[in-house]
């Protein structure tokens, strides 16, 4: 019977003996709409198009990466308060946060969304009072400071979901649906089940907007860039009617990689503000339901680190085949676990395979792949999901990088470069 050192020897040797391949660095032209210049005025162009209400208005803000969200934010309570409104922020996101009122209040400051930052108090509870049901049964909860304001707004980008696909997916109706319903409204919804959610958020949207509490969703879509390139304010009794074709729109947007197959996609860093799953997987080809598909076949997947805004929130990281022990010590178990306690998905918060280093971790995907020798393996390496504009390809992949008129070379190919701990440099 052998020991654990031993074996760590055996395990340290034949990695160290891997061959990396070579990586060039290749640049990709997308076509994409232009960022918004003046971010003040496309809010307030936008909101010509709603009635603002009087009274307390409850402005939900959730934690995704919504760019530049702290300013489209204050753009909206000058506005509202010139009207004669009394706006506030409620935090919109569900389980995040660690799924704590001060949590989400952190999230919210990190974000740029303060009482500082966007001329309005920032009221954090986990408190929720359920609203009603759907045709189905399922309950429907608000934020109980939302309740019992005179109006609701919420905030938030549309795009593509990680989880399924639907006519709504990520955007204003799942903030009304899940992110104003705190921890047990995001929990009813999901235990729903994955396989009918595309139809149980619009209805639960439905329930909160009959409430009357709903005035308008203020909707942001993003190039490719991650940057805002139009607002959309969209009043609560056409939500159903225009969410649809700004999901469409978004998609046409989506940043992706240019290859459809891999045998190594290595991500530097992944985190909760990056993507709900860490990396997104309408980049990556890697869901975790089988109810969403789309983008690259990737034969192993190698993450290296968390991203200082996630909090130690690695949920997504059960998506990889290796991780670095890097990313694996700033991991809080229970962040990560209420996301997946609250989605009802276990798989994206399983650790995969920990290596001691950058490389190690790298090497060990690589020799993973079955029937590919290491130095002519088809790899590419990534910043993290948001950043595709530049990326590193194996030598493998320069026939394809040569044969698309968008990719052309910035750096010839060169050996991966690590410091003596093994990171990457």
């Amino acid at each position: 019977m052998q020991t654990e050192k031993p074996v760590r020897r055996e395990i340290e040797k034949l990695l160290s003996e891997v061959e990396l391949p070579r990586l060039a660095l290749v640049e990709q032209e997308v076509e994409t709409p232009p960022a918004l210049t003046n971010i003040r005025k496309a809010v307030r162009e936008a909101l010509g198009s709603v009635e603002l209400p009087t009274g307390t208005v409850a402005i939900g803000v959730g934690s995704r990466g919504v760019a530049r969200v702290g300013e489209i934010t204050a753009a909206l309570v000058e506005a509202l308060k010139e009207a004669g409104a009394s706006p506030f922020i409620v935090p919109a996101m569900g389980s995040h946060g660690a799924s704590t009122a001060e949590g989400q209040a952190e999230v919210l400051a990190h974000l740029g969304v303060s009482e500082e930052k966007v001329g309005c108090p920032v009221r954090a509870t986990m408190e929720a009072v359920e609203i009603g049901r759907t045709p189905s049964g399922v309950k429907v909860y608000m934020d109980r400071h939302a309740h019992e304001a005179d109006a609701v707004v919420v905030v938030n980008r549309v795009k593509p979901h990680t989880a399924f696909r639907g006519e709504v997916e990520s955007g204003p109706s799942k903030m009304l649906a899940i992110g104003l319903g705190k921890q047990r409204g995001a929990h009813s919804i999901h235990a729903a089940g994955w396989g009918e959610i595309h139809r149980t958020i619009p209805e639960a949207a439905r329930v909160a907007v009959e409430t009357g509490k709903v005035a308008f969703a203020l909707a942001t879509l993003e190039n490719a860039d991650e940057e805002p390139c139009r607002v959309v304010a969209i009043p609560a009794e056409r939500l159903a009617e225009e969410e649809a074709p700004l999901l469409e729109e978004a998609k046409r947007n989506l940043p992706r990689l240019p290859f459809g197959e891999l045998d190594v996609l290595v991500v530097d860093e992944i985190g909760k503000n990056i993507s709900g799953d860490g990396a997104d997987p309408n980049v990556t080809g890697r869901y975790p339901t089988p109810y969403a598909s789309g983008g690259p076949s990737v034969e192993r997947m190698v993450f290296l680190d968390l991203t200082e805004e996630t909090g130690g929130n690695a949920n997504g990281v059960g998506l990889s085949d290796v991780i670095s022990s890097r990313l694996e010590r700033k991991m809080d178990r229970s962040a990560t676990y209420m996301n997946a306690l609250t989605s009802t998905v276990p798989d994206t918060v399983r650790i995969p395979m920990v290596m001691e280093s950058d490389r190690d971790a790298i090497a060990a995907a690589l020799i993973m792949c079955a029937g590919v020798e290491p130095p002519e393996a088809r790899l590419v390496r990534i910043r993290n999901t948001l950043s595709l504009r530049r990326m590193w390809v194996s030598e493998a992949l320069l026939g394809e990088v040569e044969a698309d008129p968008r990719l052309r070379v910035v750096e010839p190919p060169r050996p991966l470069r690590f410091d003596e701990d093994g990171a990457l440099i």
